[in-house]
C-alpha cells in the first residue's frame, strides 16, 4: 500500500479504528487483534481472577494497551456472561480456565424458558462487574483508544449455551418454534446488555453468533439472521456501530451476514478476506483474519508479517476502505509478544491506495 496523501501520514487519530469504521481518511491501517484471556497472562492473572474480578480484568485490559499500544482493546470475560444472568450454572473448573458452562442444560422444556426471569443488568450474575471493568477501562484509555465491548452472545448462540450444541441443532429442525420462543428471550438479555455497555461508554459494541454457523446458509438465514437482525437494530439508537463475530468457516453465510446490519464483520482465518470484501460492500467494516493459532500463536515474526501483508494487499486488491487487521479469532494465551509487535510492525507502516 501507498500512501495517497502525504500530510495524512501525520494524522494520528485518537480513534483511528473508528474513523476506519465510518469510511474516513486515515494515514494507515487500524490493527486491534482480538485479545481476551491473552491479557490475563500478560498481566499475570489466572484465568479465574481476569474472569471473576473486575480490578483483574480492568487491568489486564490497561496493561495489554500499555505494552502494544492497538488502535482497539476488547473487554470480554467469555462466553458466558450472559447465560449465567439467565440462570444458568457457570463458573472454573481450575485456575487457568474461564468461566464454562456447568451442570445439566438450563433449559429443556417450555416451561424452563418461561422461568427465565426479564432481564436486569445492574443485579443479575456478572454483568454489574462487567460494567465496573468497562468503567475502569474507559476512563483509563477511552480518550486514546477505541473501546470494543461485547455484549456476549446473538440468541442463537446464547440459546445454545443455555440447552447444549446437541440439543438445539437437533431443535433446530424438529421444533423450530421451540428455538425461536428461547432466542427471543435471549434476544431481550442481548438488547439490554448491550443498551448497559453503551451507556457506560463502549466505541463499538460486538457480538458472537458462532454456533449458528453451523446451521449451513439456508437455516441460518431462516432461523438466526431474523434474531441477529432484530438485537442490532435494538442496539442501533445507541449510535455505536455493532459488530457480528461468527467464526470459522463462515463464507456461506457472509451475503446473509451482510445484511444482518452490522456495521462489522468479524471473520475467521478461514474466510477469504477478497470475498469477504465483495460480500460486504463497502459499507461494512471487515475486521480480521489472521490465524490465531497457525500463525499468530504457533508462527514466526517473520511469518506473522508475510500474512499480515498478505491479507492487507488482498484487501488492498479490491479497493474496500473500511478495514482493520486483527486475528480472526481470540488470542491464544500462549501468543508470543514478538508475533504481536510483528503484526502491529506491518499495520502501522501500511497506506492506503486511491
Amino acid at each position: 500500500m501507498n500512501d495517497r496523501n502525504p500530510s495524512a501520514g501525520s494524522m494520528m487519530s485518537p480513534k483511528l479504528v473508528l474513523r476506519a469504521l465510518q469510511g474516513l481518511e486515515i494515514p494507515r491501517v487500524p490493527t486491534a487483534s482480538l485479545a481476551v484471556h491473552f491479557c490475563a497472562g500478560l498481566a499475570g492473572y489466572s484465568l479465574r481472577e481476569y474472569t471473576s474480578d473486575a480490578r483483574a480484568l480492568a487491568d489486564s485490559v490497561i496493561r495489554y494497551h500499555e505494552r502494544f499500544q492497538p488502535d482497539a482493546v476488547w473487554l470480554s470475560a467469555d462466553t458466558w456472561v450472559s447465560a449465567e444472568a439467565m440462570g444458568a450454572a457457570v463458573g472454573a473448573t481450575s485456575d487457568d480456565q474461564p468461566f464454562g458452562g456447568l451442570g445439566p442444560p438450563l433449559v429443556q422444556s417450555a416451561a424452563d424458558i418461561d422461568r427465565i426471569p426479564p432481564p436486569n443488568v445492574g443485579a443479575q450474575g456478572r454483568y454489574p462487574l462487567m460494567l465496573a471493568a468497562l468503567s475502569r477501562v474507559v476512563t483509563a484509555l477511552g480518550k486514546e483508544t477505541c473501546v470494543v465491548a461485547c455484549f456476549d452472545q446473538y440468541p442463537f448462540s446464547l440459546a445454545a449455551a443455555l440447552m447444549g450444541i446437541h440439543e438445539i441443532m437437533v431443535k433446530a429442525l424438529d421444533d423450530p418454534a421451540f428455538v425461536e420462543a428461547l432466542m427471543a428471550r435471549c434476544a431481550e438479555y442481548a438488547v439490554a446488555y448491550g443498551r448497559a455497555l453503551a451507556e457506560v461508554g463502549a466505541d463499538v459494541l460486538s457480538g458472537g453468533d458462532s454456533p449458528a454457523g453451523l446451521l449451513g446458509p439456508e437455516l441460518y438465514a431462516r432461523l438466526a439472521l431474523p434474531f441477529e437482525r432484530e438485537v442490532i437494530a435494538a442496539l442501533k439508537p445507541a449510535r455505536k456501530p455493532v459488530s457480528l463475530h461468527i467464526c470459522g468457516h463462515a463464507t456461506p453465510m457472509l451475503r446473509a451476514m451482510a445484511s444482518s446490519g452490522a456495521d462489522v464483520l468479524e471473520l475467521d482465518h478461514f474466510v477469504d478476506l477478497a470475498d469477504a470484501c465483495r460480500f460486504a460492500g463497502p459499507e461494512i467494516t471487515i475486521w480480521g483474519n489472521l490465524d490465531p493459532v497457525g500463525v499468530l500463536a504457533r508462527g514466526t515474526p517473520a511469518e506473522v508479517e508475510a500474512a499480515a501483508r498478505k491479507a492487507l494487499a488482498a484487501v488492498n486488491a479490491t479497493g474496500h476502505r473500511r478495514f482493520v487487521l486483527s486475528s480472526g479469532c481470540t488470542l491464544a494465551v500462549e501468543t508470543p509478544p514478538a508475533n504481536l509487535d510483528a503484526l502491529n510492525r506491518v499495520a502501522r507502516a501500511s497506506r492506503f491506495t486511491e
